[in-house]
């Protein structure tokens, strides 16, 4: 609890058109081993026909919901390790069970043209960590998606298990970005891979501002709202941002992961930032942000339930994501800097080069 209030200090401190009846998806029993010979078809250069694809794991293990769009389809194969685990047509939702444990299950869609999509789950299940998860498995508006297993971003690592560790080092997570201030870093500090650099990017070095509780609900969210300004045009905002752009375009050898202590703020303007500079909707960004509330639920209800009811109705504002948080971020961008693209090269030193060669990186199809 004391974790979370002090992070709660510091911070304040319709994609696809309509489609034609298509076959029903159909789940494959995991042991099936087919290998169909017109999948070999793909490129990665081809244009990707998904306009939709979602791999959700379910509470049993070895359990998976895939759902996936792809307009103008006739048929999609769906493979994990190399066998045909579920199938249908242009729009299909399947049950996949009986597949064997693992740090991340993966799996391929196949259409019957055009190129393939590698997705898992975005959430990373750790023993020390709730809101670790994958910041790609998004579509641009160019029909393009962010490559996953490449960056990551999370909550607090101090509490991580050794366990959590290994399977990190599985992973591949070899570059860690902390953007918590100094104050949390000496009271919880990470607990890093083996082999991973550390990297630290106070988001907040510097500033003097948030040292100072809210008294009231619309005082808790006004503190929301100018911190996430703060974000974008504090100095100690654009470097730490500037250093996270600048280890996903040096570090060819990914995973990277930043975080802060939640999570949502400071690791959550990370994560729209980048989406947002590799094209995806605005629409999706933001549901990719609010997503924290769901991953942060069940932490976030046992600190409120130990509250009393009037200090629990100022927390909350400061446990939560809302869209005007973000928001706001966006419209000091807009008011600092005019366009995106403006606050990439003027605020954090990303240059129409180094944007095209990141989205060469991290973008298939």
């Amino acid at each position: 609890m004391k974790k979370a209030l002090l992070a709660t200090a510091a911070v304040t401190a319709a994609l696809t058109a309509s489609l034609a009846a298509a076959p029903a998806a159909t789940a494959v029993p995991a042991s099936a081993d087919w290998d169909l010979p017109w999948l070999g078809h793909h490129h990665s250069r081809t244009a990707i026909p998904f306009t939709e694809a979602t791999v959700t794991a379910g509470a049993t293990t070895g359990t998976y919901t895939l759902t996936w769009k792809a307009p103008g389809v006739r048929r999609v194969l769906v493979k994990a390790g190399g066998k045909v685990v579920a199938r249908g047509g242009a729009e299909g939702r399947a049950l996949v069970t009986g597949l064997p444990a693992a740090d991340r299950q993966w799996f391929d869609f196949d259409p019957d043209r055009g190129g393939s999509l590698h997705l898992a789950d975005r959430l990373i299940t750790l023993e020390g960590a709730v809101n670790f998860r994958d910041a790609g498995g998004y579509r641009t508006t160019t029909g393009q998606w962010v490559k996953m297993g490449e960056v990551y971003r999370s909550d607090a690592l101090d509490e991580l298990t050794e366990n959590d560790l290994a399977k990190l080092r599985r992973l591949g997570v070899r570059s860690v970005f902390d953007l918590r201030m100094e104050s949390e870093r000496a009271k919880d500090p990470d607990k890093v891979p083996a082999g991973a650099t550390y990297t630290v990017a106070d988001v907040f070095a510097g500033s003097g501002s948030f040292q100072t509780m809210p008294r009231t609900p619309d005082e808790a969210v006004k503190a929301m709202v100018d911190a996430e300004k703060a974000m974008v045009s504090g100095e100690g905002g654009k470097k730490a941002y500037g250093q996270v752009f600048e280890g996903v375009q040096r570090d060819r050898d990914r995973a990277l992961l930043f975080h802060c202590t939640a999570g949502k703020d400071r690791t959550g303007w990370a994560g729209a930032t980048l989406l947002t500079a590799l094209g995806v909707p605005r629409e999706t960004v933001l549901a990719d942000y609010l997503a924290s509330n769901d991953y942060r639920k069940a932490a976030n209800d046992a600190i409120l339930s130990h509250l009393p009811a009037q200090q629990a109705a100022v927390y909350k504002p400061m446990l939560d994501v809302r869209p005007e948080y973000l928001d706001s971020g966006y419209a000091e961008v807009e008011a600092k800097y005019g366009t995106f693209d403006r606050y990439l090269g003027a605020g954090l030193g990303i240059d129409a080069r180094e944007l095209k060669q990141l989205r060469k990186d991290l973008l298939v199809g």
